[in-house]
């Protein structure tokens, strides 16, 4: 039998430096730099690149990826204990090079794309020289791929792109775009989809607005909503087989999931650790505010959800480790993004209310990660779709009870007992009764 809650001292050493690594040196950066994906920012790559080399020279740049493409092939079990480490800061996954979404689209090209691709796009997006954007959610049907009207029709030796994506993220720095569009319209509905890789300065692909999100302070949105009117690109630009978009995109969201979790593990942490700071060291009334049972609650519990939670997201990594099979954990990977927001939202809604009209101001991230948390329950699939794929997958192997009243009544059980229990009863109702016993 194995079942361990201890992490391998060589990596838990390995753990113990990302972290002191990420609050001496990654923290800092967060304060000056406006968007660590701006890889055409001057301020931004004086501070960063040298952080990134660091990382490379101890061996952990890009760790998602297997060693042919010059990471380290980590699982997802000690993928989630670095991400955990990560996620406390914004620039923190782009120094470690396995920032979404650019983590997600190497896979995907280092999966299906051709020699041509992985040479141009590839390899300077593995070596942090440039960023990418996924093209896929549509202000027709949001992120369900079953709604799609965005085409890609062959015309000859090229694929013709015609539609509107909306929210495509960091499109503004992207110097190419992985878009999902409609090539089978025939066909059943999730076998409808293909992928392409465009090249973000493609002739068509016309800027419609650039979409700010609350709680981001930058001065340009970077989610971009996008039109494509006759965007060629060569044949050769379609990731994998027409028609398995929708199995080429399971690629990169599983795992991704999984990292975003626990990056959201180290985000509550840090708003838990500065809620108890702020209990500890604030008196009224001539006590302490961590002395106040209704404070007490609220950091009890924040503990019991962190805690709930971060078990949840690494025994859902393990899983996926052990099966090696995104598909046989597709409920525990549900079950992950449903918990995530909520979780988020309500531990930095205490450390707001501890931290009074402080907690509201910009001058701590409070409102910001309240805002984020909504973002987390609608990126990669909204909260509700998780939470009604994971029903279904917990009921499907549940068989349904015949008869008036269920079998597992009281009376009913009661029944089988009698029945089952029948002749050692009898002979124990004919027995003499023992000395001592009841007359």
């Amino acid at each position: 039998m194995a079942w361990d809650f201890e992490t391998d001292p060589d990596v838990q050493r390995e753990l113990d430096w990302v972290e002191e690594f990420v609050r001496d040196e990654v923290e800092p950066v967060d304060q000056v730099v406006e968007h660590a994906w701006n890889t055409r920012d001057p301020r931004r790559n004086a501070l960063i690149r040298p952080l990134q080399e660091r990382v490379r020279e101890r061996e952990l740049w890009a760790c998602h990826l297997g060693p042919e493409l010059g990471g380290k092939g980590y699982g997802q079990l000690r993928l989630a204990l670095l991400n955990e480490k990560l996620g406390r800061t914004h620039s923190g996954p782009v120094v470690f090079g396995c920032q979404a979404p650019d983590s997600g689209n190497a896979e995907i090209l280092a999966h299906y794309g051709s020699d041509f691709l992985k040479r141009t796009y590839l390899e300077p997006l593995i070596e942090g020289s440039i960023v990418s954007s996924f093209s896929m959610t549509e202000p027709h049907g949001g992120s369900d791929p079953t709604g799609f009207r965005t085409t890609a029709v062959l015309d000859g030796d090229s694929w013709v792109i015609n539609g509107e994506k909306w929210f495509s993220s960091h499109a503004v720095f992207a110097e190419f775009l992985i878009v999902m569009a409609v090539t089978e319209p025939d066909a059943p509905p999730h076998e409808r989809m293909s992928m392409f890789v465009v090249p973000a300065d493609a002739p068509g692909i016309e800027r419609v607005r650039d979409v700010s999100v609350w709680g981001h302070e930058e001065a340009v949105g970077t989610h971009q909503y996008l039109r494509y009117t006759d965007v060629r690109v060569p044949a050769e630009n379609l990731l994998g087989q027409r028609g398995e978009g929708f199995a080429v995109a399971q690629t990169r969201l599983g795992g991704g999931r999984i990292h975003h979790a626990m990056r959201t593990v180290g985000l509550v942490q840090r708003a838990f650790e500065l809620m108890k700071r702020r209990a500890v060291s604030r008196t009224t009334k001539g006590a302490r505010l961590a002395d106040k049972q209704l404070v007490q609650e609220m950091i009890a519990d924040s503990w019991i959800q962190i805690e709930q939670f971060r078990l949840l997201v690494l025994r859902t990594a393990w899983k996926i480790d052990k099966f090696n099979d995104y598909r046989a954990v597709r409920a525990d990977i549900a079950a992950v993004k449903a918990a995530m927001p909520k979780v988020l939202m309500e531990v930095s809604s205490r450390a707001i209310q501890i931290h009074g009209s402080l907690g509201i101001s910009k001058e701590l991230p409070f409102g910001k990660w309240v805002m984020e948390s909504f973002h987390m329950g609608l990126a990669d699939g909204a909260t509700e779709v998780h939470k009604t794929n994971l029903a279904k997958a917990l009921v499907r192997s549940t068989t349904p009870d015949d008869g008036l009243f269920p079998p597992y009544t009281g009376p009913e059980l009661n029944r089988q007992a009698l029945e089952r229990y029948a002749e050692l009863l009898a002979e124990a109702d004919e027995a003499e009764p023992v000395a001592g016993g009841a007359a």
